[in-house]
């Protein structure tokens, strides 16, 4: 385990780091289901998301009411942004040395259908809770 810091400045540079509770891993320990996790592979890493409550806050902080993001996802307007934005605050590990910017990249080049599976658990667990 490690308690070095992510680096998570993201474009305007106004985000503090956080701790890192665990390193990610290329195939190692996954989602757990029972906590609402969901993962997803970015550049042969399996980065685990988990909607803790935190997490969702300060998502909501970022990104404005979860109600409205799941509504606008449900119609098909859930911006590239926003989806990288709930992906990152739910992220329990990063890989060593990763940034925010290194993680949107790596989650535009894996696509919207890599993504697509997580941000339904994730949604799913705004909606209905655990």
């Amino acid at each position: 385990m490690s308690g070095a810091p992510f680096d998570v400045q993201d474009a305007g540079g106004d985000t503090p780091p956080r701790p890192s509770p665990l390193s990610a891993s290329r195939g190692g320990e996954g989602a757990n289901a029972l906590r609402g996790e969901a993962s997803v592979v970015l550049d042969g890493h399996c980065l685990v998301l988990r909607p803790s409550f935190a997490a969702l806050v300060a998502a909501e902080a970022e990104l404005g009411p979860l109600f409205a993001l799941v509504e606008r996802a449900a119609g098909g307007g859930l911006s590239l942004t926003e989806l990288s934005g709930l992906f990152w605050h739910c992220l329990r590990a990063l890989p060593d040395g990763w940034t925010r910017a290194r993680f949107s990249d790596a989650l535009v080049d894996a696509g919207l259908a890599a993504a697509t599976p997580a941000l339904r658990v994730l949604l799913g667990q705004v909606l209905g809770g655990r």
